[in-house]
């Protein structure tokens, strides 16, 4: 299944719950929410206070991108925030296999992010554990990033990989993407689509609709696939 997941970063957060309903009545399935440290990452953006108070907007799915060191700390407060899936970093967990296992036992499902240049291979004893692998194609930590070029080689070899295990793991793409560039990452074999600037501004119900009519479009050759 093809899924839109607009990230919130982009929204106009003097009206948060206005651009929620706004998306999910043009169809979109996701929220994507970006937590920021200030350590992983320089930036720092909204924590559970504020995803809890969001969850009354739509019935969404909340997920959850935690972009901060050591993630284990806050997983539990984030499920109780309302959060359905929660992705962190290999990059910043001491023991990855520990902290998707906490994910998992807390009854949401449980995501692992690589930034663009960290291998595949970090993902070679947990392929079948996760429900989502998402693939960074820009370096996290800012909004408006143009797309990476190589990722689109990185997600073609995951997707190949899940296929060779008989996995059918969510890939998703966040980074850059555009209605431009979206077949691309969707013919390589993403899923799941993390939009920021190219779905909100002037004309978020306009952008929405469009990222919805390219995703229906390209729906048939995503079920064959």
């Amino acid at each position: 299944m093809l899924i839109l997941a607009p990230s919130m970063l982009a929204a106009d957060f003097t009206r948060l719950g206005e651009e929620i309903r706004t998306i999910a009545e043009e169809g979109a399935q996701y929220i994507h929410l970006d937590v920021m440290d200030g350590a992983f990452v320089p930036s720092i953006s909204f924590g559970t206070p504020v995803i809890q108070k969001l969850r009354s907007c739509a019935d969404i799915v909340f997920d959850v991108h935690m972009m901060v060191e050591e993630p284990s700390r806050y997983v539990e407060d984030y499920v109780k925030a309302s959060a359905d899936i929660i992705t962190v970093h290999a990059e910043a967990c001491r023991h990855l296999d520990r902290t998707v296992q906490q994910i998992k036992s807390l009854g949401v499902k449980a995501g692992v992010a690589l930034n663009p240049a960290t291998s595949l291979s970090v993902l070679d004893y947990m392929l079948d554990q996760v429900d989502m692998i998402l693939l960074m194609s820009v370096n996290p930590g800012f909004g408006g990033q143009k797309y990476i070029p190589y990722v689109t080689e990185k997600i073609k070899i995951l997707r190949r990989c899940l296929n060779e295990r008989g996995l059918h793991t969510d890939i998703q793409v966040d980074g850059g993407v555009n209605l431009a560039n979206a077949r691309e990452v969707i013919h390589a074999g993403a899923n799941v689509l993390v939009a920021g600037s190219a779905v909100f501004g002037d004309q978020t119900r306009e952008n929405t609709r469009a990222f919805m009519k390219l995703l229906r479009e390209c729906e048939p050759w995503n079920v064959t696939r």
